[in-house]
């Protein structure tokens, strides 16, 4: 497994080897290794162009694979990738995920509860007081954090999150061991021990504006839902949004001041169709985020009743619609929804896209309801 992942990260060091075309190498030879060590006019074979194949070719001779995999050891950087049970689960149903992650510090089940907290880093006094607020909040009812580590609201709300002692992960537009803005890597290691910072830049990338739009569809597609605090008209906040949007995911802004310039994206994104958040409970009123203590408590739970058992015995491996699930089980659809949300909280099932389930667990027995005793 581990071998393995080096030729993930050898994929990753090639310019002009993104998400596409790494599905379309592993579609072809099936196996990472083999697609690595693939000659040429296989390489071409796939639909790769001359300039690609040259770039893989390059990147094998050359000894970069080999240090970059040498520093990553001596680091303790993680290495996860599409094929990995760690790997994000919100963020794998995005349209193309990044093939790799590196990873400083860990993941935990409960970091499917997330939200994105981002906005300008000419942040003002009622910026940080709303991102304190807000991710403060998120941390105390158990919900992880997610932004980009930028000067301004990104910084105020991983702050505020471990301070609230909360998890929070930050999302770099460089390699994971070049930490920007510089005067955070103190809080760096404070997120290191109770959350992760993640990159999906090799090692040794530098910081560069062209990353940082890119890195933004990872901050959303991590999370539940992203809230806007400010953002002038050209934030990248508002490239987090849009997005957000586009990952079915819920996007609240912030409303601000008319005049002032960090509010002027903000108050577009309302204007665009965004939810206003006039109080942080909104969050988790719009997401049922205040069950996550319920969820917490029952995760290893099994099916409680009759409509629980029912709908777990429909379940398996393969995605079901709701749809498919209601025809099946004979209950009402508004029964089946509830229920199902219910299982989902407590761990036993999972929503895998759209409305679309599976069980977590291989039934061991036939399970005994309430009713049955």
């Amino acid at each position: 497994m581990e071998d393995s992942k080096k030729y993930w990260v050898g994929f990753n060091l090639v310019k002009g080897i993104g998400s596409a075309r790494l599905k379309a190498l592993l579609d072809f030879f099936g196996d990472i290794e083999r697609a690595w060590n693939a000659p040429a006019d296989a390489l071409r074979s796939t639909g790769l162009g001359s300039k690609q194949v040259n770039a893989v070719l390059e990147v094998r001779a050359s000894d970069q694979l080999d240090k970059t995999w040498e520093f990553i050891q001596k680091r303790g950087i993680t290495v996860i990738n599409w094929e990995d049970g760690d790997y994000p689960r919100y963020l794998k149903e995005i349209y193309l995920p990044p093939p790799v992650l590196y990873m400083r510090g860990n993941l935990l089940e409960e970091d499917d509860w997330s939200v994105a907290v981002v906005g300008t880093r000419r942040i003002t006094q009622y910026g940080r007081q709303v991102a304190n607020e807000i991710a403060g909040m998120l941390a105390q009812n158990g919900v992880t954090v997610v932004s980009g580590l930028a000067r301004g609201v990104d910084s105020a709300a991983h702050q505020a999150a471990l301070d609230n002692g909360g998890r929070t992960l930050a999302v770099l537009g460089s390699g994971i061991d070049r930490i920007y803005p510089p005067e955070n890597r103190k809080l760096v290691e404070h997120i290191v021990s109770h959350g992760a910072v993640l990159s999906d830049y090799p090692p040794g990338t530098a910081p560069e504006a062209a990353n940082f739009p890119a890195r933004n569809r990872i901050i959303s597609g991590l999370a539940r839902a992203v809230v806007v605090v400010e953002a002038g008209k050209r934030s990248g906040a508002l490239i987090t949004a849009a997005f957000a949007a586009d990952q079915g995911r819920d996007v609240f802004a912030v409303p601000g001041n008319i005049y002032a310039p960090q509010s002027i994206g903000a108050n577009l994104l309302i204007q665009q169709g965004a939810s206003p958040l006039l109080d942080p409970q909104d969050v988790l009123e719009s997401l049922n985020l205040a069950m996550l203590g319920e969820h917490r408590a029952a995760r290893t739970v099994l099916p409680a009743d009759a409509n629980e058992a029912k709908l777990y015995s429909i379940l398996g491996r393969e995605p079901l619609h709701v749809d498919e699930i209601h025809a099946q089980a004979d209950l009402p659809i508004e029964k089946v929804s509830a229920t199902l949300t219910l299982m989902e909280l407590k761990g036993i099932i999972r929503q895998v896209g759209t409305m679309h389930y599976v069980a977590v667990h291989e039934p061991e027995a036939e399970y005994k309801t309430v009713e049955d005793g």
